[in-house]
């Protein structure tokens, strides 16, 4: 870490916000639109990376469905209450209106999940327009290194000189993707001025199953269907109703992405592949009038590459239906809508959308995001607050910077 030298005179603002990500551009550009001076600093070249991305180059900037008396409900966090003040003060028509006056077109896909019509560039392109409306300074790439705080105001060295402010936003994000740039910094920083850490996890990720258990379904690779999946126990349990990727490594797509947020290591998920429907009635209705076989009865209930996979493992199965036996088909049945496995594990940061876990938020204020050190500030995903998937992280990044911007 380089250190302050004594002769190059600080560059003195109002306020630094570390990271050109989506909380940390437009608490710069709401910052310097009220006033202050604002320096906005990024390790890395590029700005908005995790904005560029998203949604599959479409950026699925917010969602219209979250619900601001509640908005708790689609957070995950040691306190998942702790959003709910910034979520109720900034909410997706606001961000929606801004996009508008800007000319951006969008649509929404499905469950109030609004993209870009065009390319989620666009997005970037209006929050540098925002930070230049408020005249802010960008520094990129500048490495920081220490600093200090002393007599009320924050000594910051760095590879572009020393910088010197009362205030100090941290919105580094998390450690997910680290191929765009992921650092740990804002935890580090946390640490050096005793704040609480909740671990921090992958989330919104990929689950990969052992070895020889996944054999029989690795050659399911490829194949998506609409599931119920659930996990946790009778306090804990959550669903969701989204569609299901089978991978080489485990199974991925909305519904795994959404149940790995809540997970817990050694813990079972149960899948209904047929949600909605009684496949015990349907098995049975078809032993009485059907001589086909049972993987050609399944496959009216689920896609037959599933169908093959579920008969083929049981010798039982593989045959007509209406020469099986009442027991082996309430088995079939059992299995397709009760399905228990266990993963044994997530494919980790690289492929994980979000980090959950950050910045303790016993240790921040709901109103203001400012820490109990004073003159720092923890806003969007380096803190512990992880939306569900579908537009919620970023209406948290854009909520928890203008409640940051509007304290500053």
């Amino acid at each position: 870490m380089s250190s302050p030298s004594s002769s190059s005179p600080s560059s003195s603002f109002d306020v630094v916000v570390v990271g050109a990500g989506a909380a940390g551009l437009f608490c710069a550009a709401l910052a310097g639109q009220r006033g202050l001076r604002v320096l906005l600093v990024d390790h890395s070249e590029k700005v908005g990376e995790k904005i560029r991305i998203s949604g599959g180059g479409r950026a699925n900037f917010t969602n219209r469905d979250l619900d601001v008396r509640a908005p708790q409900r689609h957070f995950v966090g040691d306190n998942p209450n702790f959003c709910r003040s910034a979520l109720s003060r900034y909410a997706p028509q606001q961000f929606i209106d801004m996009v508008q006056r800007h000319g951006i077109a969008y649509h929404e896909k499905h469950k109030g999940q609004l993209f870009c019509d065009g390319s989620s560039q666009q997005i970037v392109d209006m929050l540098l327009a925002e930070c230049a409306a408020g005249n802010v300074e960008r520094w990129q790439p500048c490495k920081l290194g220490d600093i200090a705080f002393v007599d009320g105001r924050y000594q910051i060295s760095s590879t572009r000189g020393p910088i010197d402010a009362p205030k100090l936003v941290v919105a580094t994000g998390g450690l997910s993707i680290p191929q765009i740039g992921a650092s740990d910094f804002g935890y580090r920083l946390a640490e050096q001025f005793g704040l609480r850490l909740v671990a921090p996890r992958p989330a919104l990720v990929p689950l990969t199953f052992g070895g020889d258990a996944w054999a029989p379904y690795a050659g399911l690779a490829g194949l998506a269907l609409p599931v119920r999946i659930e996990t946790g126990g009778k306090k804990d349990k959550m669903a969701f109703l989204e569609d299901l990727l089978f991978t080489h490594r485990g199974l991925s797509g909305p519904a795994v992405l959404q149940i790995s947020s809540y997970w817990k290591p050694g813990a079972p998920l149960t899948l209904d592949f047929a949600p909605g429907m009684d496949v015990a009635e349907s098995l049975s209705d078809a032993k009485r009038r059907s001589k086909k076989r049972i993987a050609n009865e399944l496959a009216a209930l689920v896609p037959s590459r599933l169908a093959d996979a579920w008969v083929g493992e049981d010798p039982a199965l593989q045959r007509p239906v209406n020469e099986a036996t009442d027991k082996a088909l309430a088995a079939l049945s059992e299995r397709i809508t009760r399905w228990q496995i266990t993963p044994s594990g997530t494919e980790g940061y690289k492929k994980a959308e979000v980090t959950a876990g950050g910045v303790d938020t016993r240790d921040l204020s709901s109103q203001t995001m400012e820490s109990k050190q004073p003159g720092l500030y923890f806003i969007g995903e380096v803190v512990d607050v992880t939306g569900w998937l579908g537009g919620y992280n970023f209406q948290w990044a854009w909520a928890s910077a203008h409640a940051c911007a509007t304290a500053l």
